[in-house]
C-alpha cells in the first residue's frame, strides 16, 4: 500500500453528477504523483493509502472535500475596457495579485470575471487505478 512520500503511478476519470467529464488520464500517458506533496486534492489522496497496485476504485468527493462551495465574494463586474480587447467568455485572466479567474460575461460596458475554482460548488466523481508506486523514499525502504 502506498505511503506519505511515496511517488506512485495511477490512471483517473474525473466526472460530474450528469456523468460530464471533467478530466482524465485515460488516453493519455499515466500520471504520476508524489503523495503528501499538496499535488493532489487531500480527501482524493487519503483514498489512495489504502489502495493496492491493479486496484480500481471509485471516490466520490463532496463539495467541501472538493473545491468547497462557490464564493460569490470572487464574483468581480469591472468596466469592458479593463479586459483584453480580444476577450471571450471562457478566457482565463490574473486578478490583482495574479489570481486566476474566468471570464463568465461580457456586454459592451462590462466584464464579469469569476475567481473561484471551476469546480467550485461540485461535488466530484473519480475513478482512479493505482497502478504502480515506482518510487519509495530510501528511509521507507526503497530505491532513493
Amino acid at each position: 500500500m502506498p505511503r506519505p512520500g511515496d511517488l506512485v503511478e495511477l490512471h483517473y476519470v474525473g466526472t460530474l453528477d450528469d456523468g460530464t467529464t471533467f478530466d482524465t488520464s485515460r488516453g493519455r500517458t499515466a500520471r504520476f504523483f508524489v503523495l503528501g506533496a499538496g499535488q493532489l486534492i487531500p480527501a482524493f489522496e487519503q483514498a489512495i493509502y489504502p489502495m493496492q497496485p491493479g486496484e480500481t476504485r471509485r471516490i466520490r468527493l463532496s463539495i467541501t472535500e472538493a473545491y468547497g462551495e462557490s464564493d460569490p465574494a470572487l464574483v468581480f463586474v469591472a468596466p469592458r475596457a479593463e479586459a483584453p480587447e480580444d476577450a471571450r467568455v471562457g478566457d482565463e485572466v490574473a486578478l490583482v495579485g495574479g489570481r486566476p479567474a474566468r471570464i463568465t460575461a461580457l456586454t459592451p460596458d462590462t466584464v464579469t470575471v469569476d475567481g473561484n475554482h471551476p469546480l467550485a460548488g461540485l461535488p466530484l466523481n473519480f475513478e482512479v487505478e493505482l497502478l504502480s508506486i515506482p518510487a519509495r523514499p530510501a528511509a521507507q525502504g526503497g530505491p532513493p
